[in-house]
């Protein structure tokens, strides 16, 4: 049971934990504070969190747990701001979707204190934004991946570690760098085709009538581009080399199909359609999960 959370960022990723940890009887108070007055006042309203906070730093203060729930770019700005009310009992987590960057701005952030950090990427989420889509349950049977670094503090990941497996979750861990090349290929590159594949079609002067016959294949594939724009601006421009690296991966393959295609290659196109099919009916989310410790 922890005394207080101090949720830095009110949002869906935040709402969302505070929720969960309030479900699970894990924490007796949680105290906000968010850029937007108006989404910390709207937090409270909801039962999000209990107290709002005027600052990030006021956010932390007696807090034993904190969650930093703010867009990766803003991440060394934010723990900058709490630094001296960083204790080493204090167990610092964030949910950012790039891992290496993170990491780095913890370093240059917290210095000393950095060893109660542990960077955290739960593997869920959604197109909408916002607290009032907060939910208790968005964590739940979700995998976290975990990226401790020399630095972290062995009580503090095992306290991470327990967390997340209360609300739910499946936990493991992998280094900063082998994450952000895993996610590159599994979650920025599909986001980065998905955008587009829209801007594609709305290039086109018919763009919005073939939109108007597009079907569930379609709105399937396309799901994610309805994601937060700014965000996957951030995460796209953190792990750039990395997110960069799987396109040219992804051209090559794609060439591969269109040189079948124009040269009538109907065995060589069918080989290479039937090893994606077979690839994704045998795939299942989640069910081989890295161990990999820096």
């Amino acid at each position: 049971m922890f005394e207080q959370l101090g949720l830095i960022g009110c949002g869906l990723m935040g709402g969302s934990f505070a929720l969960a940890l309030k479900k699970a009887g894990l924490v007796k108070r949680v105290v906000g504070y968010s850029k937007s007055p108006s989404t910390t006042d709207r937090a409270r309203q909801l039962g999000v969190i209990d107290v709002e906070a005027p600052s990030a730093l006021l956010a932390v203060a007696g807090a034993d747990i904190v969650l930093v729930a703010v867009p990766v770019a803003a991440t060394e700005a934010t723990l900058k701001a709490i630094k001296h009310l960083v204790t080493p009992q204090m167990l610092i987590m964030d949910v950012g979707s790039t891992k290496a960057d993170v990491v780095q701005a913890a370093r240059r952030a917290l210095r000393d204190q950095v060893g109660s950090f542990v960077p955290a990427h739960p593997i869920t989420g959604r197109e909408v934004a916002g607290v009032e889509h907060a939910d208790a349950e968005l964590y739940y049977g979700r995998q976290v991946i975990l990226t401790p670094t020399e630095r972290t503090l062995t009580a503090q990941l095992l306290q991470a570690q327990e967390v997340w497996q209360a609300i739910g979750c499946r936990v493991s861990s992998m280094s900063p760098e082998s994450h952000d090349s895993a996610f590159a290929a599994v979650s920025h590159l599909p986001h980065l085709l998905a955008f587009a594949m829209m801007n594609t079609l709305t290039g086109q002067p018919e763009g919005d009538d073939y939109l108007s016959l597009a079907g569930p294949g379609f709105r399937d594939f396309t799901r994610i581009a309805a994601g937060e724009p700014k965000m996957w601006r951030d995460i796209m421009l953190a792990n750039r080399d990395e997110l960069l690296a799987q396109s040219k991966l992804f051209q090559q393959a794609l060439a591969q199909l269109e040189q079948a295609i124009a040269s009538g290659n109907a065995q060589a196109l069918e080989d290479m359609l039937t090893l994606a099919s077979e690839t994704r009916a045998h795939w299942r989310m989640g069910a081989q999960r890295t161990s990999k410790q820096p």
